[in-house]
């Protein structure tokens, strides 16, 4: 391993640990050279799909793309980047599930949307609002009143509320 402060490849592994998760070895290393201490990860490659998107185009699966769209449509909501990461590590984990050597980028979308509606209705509406290129506002109100629907019928106060 090389040495990210003076990159001499002569090192010694003082400590190794494997993550919460399982899937990868943390190393604490010490340069043999310049005694500076580093950490590296050990983890299995995953092939992971082509993504064939609505023009056609395939380009390789980035889950940074995901993560990014939940931190835009979560944008100042009371969300942690924990769950973000969570979710983008569920889907993911689904799709390599999947076993398939190419996805259509509408299957990532609608995962990321059925998460999203269970997570922070909000940000469901942020990101379906980019996702489903809404073409006018008629469009955008059907959708919130679906969701409105489906949370109306879903809510069931256990008490009445007076104001």
């Amino acid at each position: 391993m090389k040495c990210p402060f003076c990159g001499s490849i002569e090192d010694k592994v003082i400590d190794s640990r494997t993550s919460k998760e399982g899937d990868a070895i943390r190393r604490r290393r010490e340069c043999l050279k310049c005694g500076k201490r580093f950490t590296s990860y050990e983890r299995v490659e995953d092939v992971l799909p082509m993504v064939i998107k609505k023009d056609g185009r395939r380009e390789p699966f980035d889950r940074l793309k995901i993560l990014n769209g939940l931190k835009k449509a979560c944008e100042k909501r009371p969300i942690g980047i924990e769950t973000l990461e969570a979710i983008t590590d569920s889907i993911e984990k689904k799709l390599l599930g999947l076993g398939v050597k190419e996805i259509q980028s509408t299957w990532i979308g609608e995962e990321v949307m059925t998460a999203l509606k269970e997570l922070d209705k909000v940000a469901y509406v942020r990101f379906a609002s980019v996702y489903r290129q809404f073409k006018d506002i008629n469009e955008f109100m059907n959708e919130v009143k679906t969701l409105f629907k489906h949370s109306k019928d879903s809510f069931k106060p256990s008490k009445k509320r007076t104001i």
